[in-house]
């Protein structure tokens, strides 16, 4: 199956993917651990969360998905958020949980 395809179907059948190195319980770099503790500060207790380092066609993949070069990437509602930075940003600011409540 293609991997866009593949991506494409799990951005859209899920509420709220991230994609990261490791899985929450075991994030593999500091990027990741700090996406998923601002989604737990968000409330958000269930989201799919997909390990880029154990299928190297979907590390790059989703790279190409967004034409976003970094890992993390959030995807809420099929949408792409950002990696990150940008959602600590939008924590901060209060946007992140608004996006996150709209999509449970």
């Amino acid at each position: 199956m293609d991997v866009q395809k593949i991506i494409h179907d799990q951005v859209t059948s899920n509420p709220v993917v991230l994609y990261m190195k490791g899985s929450p319980a075991m994030p593999r770099c500091g990027f990741s651990a700090n996406a998923t503790q601002i989604l737990r500060a968000c409330g958000v207790t269930e989201f799919v969360a997909v390990d880029v380092l154990a299928d190297e066609a979907i590390r790059q993949g989703i790279k190409e998905y967004a034409s976003w070069p970094t890992i993390p990437q959030l995807y809420i509602k099929g949408e792409f958020v950002g990696g990150s930075d940008i959602m600590r940003e939008m924590y901060e600011s209060g946007e992140l949980k608004k996006l996150l409540d709209g999509a449970a």
